[in-house]
C-alpha cells in the first residue's frame, strides 16, 4: 500500500522524502495518483451527488 503525502512517516529517520525536491516524473506520478483517488471517491459517492427529486405529494382529499 502506498503512502500519501499527508500520512505520518512510517519510520523515525530524520531524513524524509520531503527533504529532497520532487523531480518532474515523481510529481506527475503523485498527481496521477491523487487524481485517481479523487475519481474513485467521486464514484463511491455518486448516488448522494444526484439532485433531490422535486416531487411534492398532493394533499389528501377531504
Amino acid at each position: 500500500m502506498s503512502q500519501d503525502r499527508k500520512d505520518p512517516p512510517l519510520h523515525d529517520d530524520k531524513k524524509t522524502s520531503q527533504d529532497k525536491p520532487e523531480d518532474p516524473r515523481e510529481r506527475e506520478k503523485r498527481k496521477q495518483h491523487e487524481s485517481e483517488n479523487q475519481d474513485q471517491a467521486l464514484e463511491e459517492t455518486f448516488p448522494a451527488s444526484d439532485p433531490v427529486s422535486p416531487f411534492v405529494p398532493a394533499k389528501a382529499p377531504d
